[in-house]
């Protein structure tokens, strides 16, 4: 929506230019414009049209170079606007409008490509060797219940896992608060687990980023209005802990057939259940994980992870209520993130998988 009125306001003050485009050439007599104007400038008048209504579009392309040729077309208008002040001295108020959008537009873009430039340092350091395929050897060792789940996944002759994309969209919300909507597209790499997820909710119609960053088992989340100006940002050992339970949650949901990994050290409970540790260089984080009969693991529970509401503990669960087909595995599709308060469950998260890919190049 917001998209759409700066689209507008700028083919609004795209075309007042044309006024000084039709004074140079007499195609219409216009009062508005007092001073006269000569036809090498009516040209510039007309060029200046041009540069804003091809930003127009690549605003709508979702090119962030728009913001190039918005800035370009600015200069224009505004040394156009300095030799006739006194006829066009309020379209300097619409030039600083369109500025102030350019500056919020690079603000986001400039923050996105912090999360890319951290994704293309990762996949730099990923062993380019083929991946020797999972076999029935490999998972023999692992508690039955957790075997059962990757032959029900479908990791048996595939290839190990090293990295993933993943897509998701859904709905967040803190405590006492509504849903928003967002979607978010992360990288995940196993070796050294590093997570990198970057989120765009909608609060209010407007785009808000965020970056939650995993890597050497260090920890930080930074939630920026227009990639600007922070809103929240925590770091420090209570996230690192935390961010660690996400990224063994994601092993076990997005990519079963990382279970194999040596740093995770299994107990079975009972037939449907077994506990889980995890450890990261320092950090060593527990979960409890429940299946059902059919293989499938249905949540995920760990208290090693605080909510960010307090940076205090309580018990986080991830239910999972569906699974779907998905490039030849059998994954998650509908799942919820659950705080257990000492007054209840508290739903904050909803996520549904839109797409998932491993062994990213």
């Amino acid at each position: 929506m917001l998209k759409i009125v700066l689209a507008v306001f700028i083919l609004l003050h795209a075309m007042i230019h044309l006024m000084g485009f039709a004074k140079a050439f007499q195609f219409a007599e216009l009062k508005q414009l007092t001073l006269p104007i000569s036809k090498p400038m009516g040209f510039i008048w007309l060029l200046t049209t041009l540069v804003f209504l091809m930003a127009i579009v690549l605003l709508f392309l979702n090119k962030a170079q728009w913001t190039v040729l918005a800035a370009s077309a600015i200069i224009l208008s505004q040394f156009l606007i300095i030799l006739n002040w006194k006829d066009a001295k309020f379209g300097t108020i619409a030039n600083v409008l369109i500025l102030i959008s350019i500056i919020m537009a690079w603000g986001s873009t400039h923050f996105e490509n912090k999360y890319k430039k951290d994704v293309k340092t990762s996949m730099s350091l990923i062993d380019k060797s083929l991946n020797p395929v999972i076999t029935e050897e490999d998972i023999k060792v692992l508690p039955e219940p957790v075997q059962r789940y990757l032959k029900y996944v479908g990791v048996i002759n595939k290839p190990r896992v090293t990295n993933m994309r993943v897509k998701l969209r859904g709905e967040m919300r803190d405590k006492g608060k509504e849903f928003f909507e967002f979607e978010s597209e992360q990288y995940n790499f196993l070796n050294e687990p590093t997570r990198l997820f970057f989120m765009k909710a909608k609060m209010f119609g407007v785009t808000v980023p965020g970056y939650h960053k995993y890597s050497e088992s260090k920890a930080s989340m930074d939630i920026r209005f227009f990639g600007l100006f922070k809103i929240v940002y925590h770091d420090g050992e209570v996230m690192d802990k935390a961010e660690t339970v996400t990224v063994f949650n994601d092993m076990c949901i997005l990519a079963p057939a990382t279970l194999i990994d040596k740093r995770i050290k299994w107990e079975q409970i009972d037939n449907n259940t077994v506990k889980a540790q995890f450890t990261n260089h320092s950090i060593t984080i527990s979960a409890m994980l429940y299946f059902n009969e059919k293989g499938q693991l249905i949540n995920f529970i760990s208290k090693d992870r605080s909510a960010v509401s307090d940076m205090k503990q309580y018990p986080f669960s991830t239910p999972i209520s569906s699974y779907k087909q998905i490039r030849g595995y059998n994954i998650f599709e509908n799942a919820e993130t659950v705080w257990q308060y000492p007054d209840g469950l508290f739903t904050y998260g909803k996520f549904h998988l839109v797409d998932i890919e491993y062994n990213v190049e």
